[in-house]
């Protein structure tokens, strides 16, 4: 038996919600938000998407997998510099673009923690074949850079969420960088 046709586009409907849960995080949104943000009733909403944590999964997995896109993209540059420039330039612009809530969802939501480690462990494997190829200093704690590199990129969520313009995240990474061997 077929039900009711979906009167709503679920990947835009999506993308909402992860907005909502970016701007107020997991334990501050309701579904009642959810709903009203989305423009969707509850039931479609549970249709859709499941309960509330098969949601933020969804959400969450959406916005990892477009910064995991990006962070490999800027790790393939041919050199650690150039690599991290890219991820601290691009965390600058992302972090205060209007479209979207300031700020990183993945920096600031503690139920993303294990996809931060994994991208830290991933800068960690490049700052050591940095290493490997004469491209970093000979021993270089490639465990040290990765978690002072997104450090660096945390605090910048942090600023922007608080207000900092482009301009001010700019000068954090650029001091970010100044400090890299």
């Amino acid at each position: 038996m077929a039900g009711r046709p979906r009167s709503f586009d679920p990947e835009t409907a999506l993308i909402v919600a992860m907005e909502q849960f970016w701007r107020e995080g997991y334990e501050a949104t309701t579904i009642a938000k959810l709903t009203e943000s989305m423009g969707i009733t509850p039931p479609s909403l549970y249709a859709a998407f499941g309960d509330k944590d098969e949601l933020f999964a969804a959400a969450g997995k959406l916005y990892v997998d477009t910064i995991t896109a990006q962070f490999e993209k800027a790790l393939a540059l041919p050199t650690l510099r150039e690599a991290v420039t890219e991820i601290l330039v691009l965390t600058a612009a992302a972090h205060t673009d209007e479209g979207t809530p300031p700020g990183c969802f993945l920096a600031s939501e503690p139920r993303l923690a294990a996809q931060r480690a994994a991208l830290r462990e991933r800068l960690a494997r490049r700052v050591q074949q940095a290493v490997q190829d004469g491209d970093a200093p000979e021993g270089t704690d490639a465990e040290q850079v990765a978690s002072y590199v997104m450090a660096a990129h945390s605090g910048m969520s942090s600023r922007a969420r608080d207000g900092a313009s482009s301009a001010a995240l700019m000068a954090i990474a650029q001091m970010a960088l100044n400090a890299l061997p």
